[in-house]
């Protein structure tokens, strides 16, 4: 498992980042689904077997409230029938309850004023996650931009950022201040992630990702790797 999904940064390298598209967190949920199936043998024995689906942009309702989550995995219908995948891949297809839901958020400019917007989004989420089925699995994963500056499409001139590694830290100490859970009780995300890219979305082929400071580290909870295992061993104990 690479320590950042590499089909992401492709991704944003042929493509760019547009505030208004879902194109970009569609690429990192796929890589996501991708990588629970290869690290967790429980999800890819079902996977397998077509016993466990994903889909993206998901209406996830609780109650009487929907919530669009970007990414989710679960059982299919009894009467899909589906045909079993292979043992790298998960099939794509509505399932009939929720048991994982990832949401995905990104901060690549006007980093203070945004990063409050995300951190109410994923409070958000796993609140509507759990209010929904208390054994659910509720992720959030933060993309924070550390290039300099940052040309948006909904704008005429690149904004500049000054001291970028200080506004990325202050992305990432508000993302570790999202609650947690414990147990099988509660509100809070059960895994979380930082993601930090050096994207000015001019030189798009230039784009790739921050693996040193201050990015999270190799051990961090946040880190990529480790958001991957935290799921994963949550399902199997759970699912």
């Amino acid at each position: 498992m690479s320590p950042n999904p590499d089909s992401f940064m492709d991704h944003l390298r042929q493509s760019g980042y547009h505030p208004r598209s879902n194109k970009h967190s569609n690429a990192l949920a796929e890589a996501i689904a991708r990588d629970l199936v290869a690290y967790c043998p429980e999800l890819r024995r079902k996977a397998a077997a077509g016993d466990i689906v994903y889909d993206l942009n998901f209406t996830l309702r609780a109650g009487t409230a929907d919530w669009n989550v970007d990414l989710v995995l679960g059982p299919p219908a009894l009467a899909d029938e589906p045909l079993p995948a292979d043992e790298e891949c998960i099939l794509r297809k509505c399932p009939a309850t929720v048991q994982i839901a990832i949401e995905i958020k990104s901060v690549m400019t006007e980093h203070r004023k945004a990063v409050k917007n995300r951190k109410r989004d994923l409070e958000a989420h796993h609140e509507h996650v759990h209010h929904y089925n208390a054994s659910a699995i509720a992720g959030g994963v933060l993309v924070v931009n550390a290039a300099p500056t940052f040309r948006s499409p909904l704008r005429n001139e690149p904004t500049t950022h000054r001291n970028p590694f200080q506004l990325v830290e202050h992305c990432i100490a508000e993302l570790r201040s999202v609650a947690t859970r414990g147990g099988r009780t509660g509100y809070g995300l059960e895994a979380r992630c930082a993601i930090v890219v050096n994207m000015d979305n001019i030189r798009n082929e230039e784009a790739d990702y921050v693996t040193g400071a201050p990015a999270p580290s190799l051990g961090d909870p946040l880190h990529y790797d480790g958001f991957i295992r935290t799921l994963g061993d949550h399902y199997s104990r759970r699912f």
